[in-house]
């Protein structure tokens, strides 16, 4: 053994114990130096002032909002008109994500489709949920709801005695304007991305730098969606040419004013699209439009086929890919098998088009130590804790302190509230600045950063990430001018 190059256990044993005790008293003013290691000159910073004014930096910061399902504030004020609004009262704070809860703790089915009912007065929903209440009030989605209701309507505890007050807060609040009272002066959220589920391949917003919209292309490549996607275009679809042209149309109309392409296909399948040529690609087309059945791996070739095409549209047009990855919304269907390969199966996309941005969202949770891994090893991989803040509020504040210490910072996009009403959107965004400001104080308190070190990383991953990700300066620009907004204020 050379002992020129060794360090003996006595020896290893005080370096371990110096680095210890500094981490320890993590303020001292001291230069440590232990066998030629070297520490920083910490401030002293009492924990208090720290984590107050680490506080006060998050929930000031203006906050990119990545992920909405957000419907148009005028579908609102047309009241129960699909499952997507079923029911015009305080119950509809309810019906996303919360319902999964309430049904998981054993709410029958049949009690929850009349809770969510426009048919039973707002006054009768409370005992409907009542018994269930107790076991849920303090999950993610649960919180999320209960802050939103104390914020816009005063009500600090739901139940029988203040479901009338709750109810007269939800009229009151539901007005023209809403929206930017709720997501703009109240969440200081400055702008959201909204992935539209009403069928088109991109929505024409009557809001346009405010919910600022993605190209869906899940339905370029799965099925494909020929009804939705191809009368607008005008093309008559007789061939996979024919198809690609459909896809062309639709980002050469559009990718100039949206700000990623989204797919939510992992609720269906792996994230594992091989490149496949069009040739081979071809005869699975022609009997998918003729309407004749199709093997699994048939359907997964052209699947995949389509899925790359759709990709290097959005590459050529410097659109990010933001991809489905983790926990599944809903209840009593999640397959926990195939979710743990998302993040395997996001290195490979990575590596098959490093020219493309991705975007995993979710923390592809519960399996965010290896979505850890993706974004430390891959330039092209991002990560997007939309919705994880509510799915599980204490891992999703470990995923963010973990990803400050071991992943590129500028690698984060930390919220998106991921809901169809708006109002759970101020609840969840209260929570993920919390979960912020918690992360960045425990990694001030533990001696992994600085008080600065802390502080300078907040304009950062609150809205410079996605400022820059999605060009968000460029796309407002564009946004202004578009005509459809224009026609629709007359």
């Amino acid at each position: 053994m050379n002992t020129k190059h060794s360090i003996s256990r006595r020896a290893a044993l005080k370096t371990f114990g110096v680095l210890g005790a500094t981490f320890t008293a993590l303020h001292s003013t001291e230069t440590h130096a232990a066998e030629g290691i070297a520490l920083p000159t910490r401030k002293p910073t009492r924990s208090g002032d720290a984590r107050k004014t680490i506080s006060e930096h998050v929930f000031k910061a203006p906050l990119v909002d990545t992920h909405e399902h957000l419907i148009e504030e005028k579908q609102r004020f047309e009241g129960a008109t699909s499952s997507r609004v079923p029911c015009d009262d305080w119950a509809l704070l309810f019906s996303h994500y919360l319902n999964s809860d309430l049904l998981v703790a054993g709410m029958p089915q049949a009690d929850m489709n009349r809770f969510l009912s426009p048919k039973v007065e707002p006054a009768a929903k409370w005992k409907l949920i009542a018994p269930y209440w107790p076991a849920v009030k303090n999950t993610g989605y649960a919180q999320a709801v209960r802050i939103a209701c104390r914020e816009l309507y005063g009500v600090d505890d739901i139940s029988a005695a203040t479901v009338a007050k709750l109810q007269a807060g939800y009229e009151k609040t539901r007005r023209a304007g809403f929206y930017r009272r709720i997501l703009c002066d109240l969440a200081r959220i400055e702008s959201c991305q909204v992935n539209s589920l009403t069928g088109e391949a991109f929505k024409e917003s009557d809001m346009p730098t405010l919910l600022m919209q993605d190209i869906s292309i899940v339905g370029m490549f799965a099925g494909p969606s020929f009804k939705q996607y191809a009368p607008a275009t005008g093309i008559d679809v007789k061939a996979l040419s024919d198809w690609h042209n459909v896809i062309n149309w639709w980002f050469e109309r559009y990718a100039k004013y949206a700000v990623a392409v989204k797919s939510q296909n992992a609720y269906s399948r792996d994230i594992d699209y091989a490149r496949v040529p069009a040739e081979k690609a071809e005869p699975v087309f022609a009997k998918v439009l003729q309407k004749e059945p199709v093997s699994a791996d048939e359907r997964k070739l052209l699947e995949d086929h389509l899925f790359w095409y759709a990709v290097e549209q959005a590459t050529r047009h410097a659109l990010p890919v933001k991809l489905h990855t983790g926990y599944y919304a809903g209840q009593n269907s999640m397959p926990l098998g195939r979710l743990q390969h998302n993040p395997s199966s996001a290195t490979d996309l990575c590596r098959l088009s490093p020219d493309t941005q991705f975007v995993f969202m979710h923390i592809a949770y519960p399996y965010y130590e290896e979505m850890l891994a993706v974004a430390k090893q891959w330039a092209n991989a991002h990560v997007d804790m939309c919705w994880s803040w509510i799915i599980s509020p204490v891992a999703a504040k470990d995923y963010f302190k973990k990803h400050l210490v071991t992943v590129p910072a500028n690698k984060v996009l930390p919220f998106g509230g991921d809901y169809i009403p708006v109002e759970p959107v101020l609840g969840h965004a209260t929570i993920a600045r919390r979960g912020i400001s918690q992360a960045l104080f425990e990694l001030v308190d533990e001696g992994w950063l600085t008080l600065n070190d802390a502080l300078e990383l907040v304009d950062m991953v609150m809205h410079g990430n996605a400022r820059r990700i999605f060009r968000l300066a460029q796309k407002t620009e564009a946004l202004k001018t578009v005509e459809w907004a224009k026609e629709r204020r007359l």
